[in-house]
């Protein structure tokens, strides 16, 4: 028996270090995007983290929670190659970008017009995903001018039909939240043992269509899980994200003279359908390109999304 536990002490500690060393490469790597690629701009609106890929039609990419700049380059990446500059900021308490005193959506709508100015940008299309969509719209409502066209994609907005808790909460997103995106190693190691569960959570996306995904799609998916790491240097973000959009109030569409195109699919687990059904009924001649599945990452669409966006903001 003494032989048997020693043995047994021997594979644990074994395996323990296996699991360290793979923890310890993937994070370095995470670190590594994280860090590189981007400029730290200073603003009458205080510091902004940036970064600008491709050439052609510009276009300010404002990422979604558990992103930064390094989100917005990877989604902007195809559209780069159909002709679209992309110019994607970290928001609020997301990599360098700090917080500010008093940040909100509209704080955060000016700053993307304090970084436009610094760039010599009068006009520009403006693309906000989910829960960057609410910064996306007020800049819109309160800098018309710098506006050439809004696309909302999955957004978080204000919507009858969930009034009152703008995003709807996916079963276990409590648990994902609380003992998960706290910290770098719970999170690698749930992407590890079960990245269905944050599909499901964190992604909004039903674990049915992940399934029936390609194997190409299921990658991309754990990347975009992956992309969330070093989660530690995004916390302060996610808060803020968390607080903005749990109880969004119905902005002033009505003040947005932009063409308007708003996306997102009918069993997004986080219910930015109606979200995106309610804002183009009250902007006039806004577009709704409505997918019946594809959850919150649109699986199984990324073709089009990316030739919809391409089409609307073309010249």
């Amino acid at each position: 028996m003494r032989r048997f536990g020693a043995v047994l002490l021997l594979l644990l500690a074994t395996g323990s270090v296996v699991v360290w060393v793979l923890y310890t490469e993937d994070l370095s790597r995470a670190r590594a995007a994280a860090e590189s690629g981007s400029i730290l701009i200073a603003t009458p609106c205080g510091p902004i983290e940036f970064a600008v890929a491709g050439s052609g039609t510009p276009l300010l990419l404002i990422h979604g929670a558990g992103g930064g700049f390094d989100q917005g380059l990877a989604f902007g990446r195809p559209l780069e190659q159909a002709g679209v500059q992309v110019i994607a900021p970290s928001r609020f308490g997301y990599l360098r970008t700090p917080m500010p005193a008093e940040p909100s959506a509209e704080t955060q709508a000016d700053a993307h017009a304090c970084l436009l100015d610094a760039l010599g940008l009068q006009r520009v299309a403006v693309l906000g995903a989910s829960a960057g969509a609410p910064s996306a719209m007020q800049l819109c409502i309160r800098h018309p001018q710098r506006c050439a066209q809004l696309v909302l994609l999955v957004p978080a907005a204000y919507a009858p039909a969930h009034a009152g808790q703008t995003m709807r909460v996916p079963p276990g997103l409590e648990f994902v939240v609380e003992h998960v995106l706290t910290a770098d190693f719970p999170l690698w190691a749930l992407i590890k043992l079960n990245p269905r569960l944050l599909v499901r959570t964190m992604l909004g996306t039903p674990q049915a269509v992940y399934d029936a995904a390609t194997p190409d799609e299921q990658a991309a998916v754990r990347r975009v899980l992956m992309a969330v790491e070093p989660v530690s240097r995004r916390t302060a973000g996610l808060d803020l994200d968390a607080r903005i959009t749990s109880d969004l109030p119905p902005y002033e569409l009505a003040r947005i003279t932009a063409p308007v195109l708003a996306i997102s699919a009918q069993d997004d687990l986080y219910g930015t359908w109606e979200n995106a059904q309610h804002t183009v009924s009250q902007v006039p001649g806004a577009r709704f390109v409505s997918f019946p599945t594809g959850g919150h990452l649109w699986v199984g669409h990324d073709a089009q999304v990316r030739d919809e966006v391409v089409k609307f903001i073309s010249p």
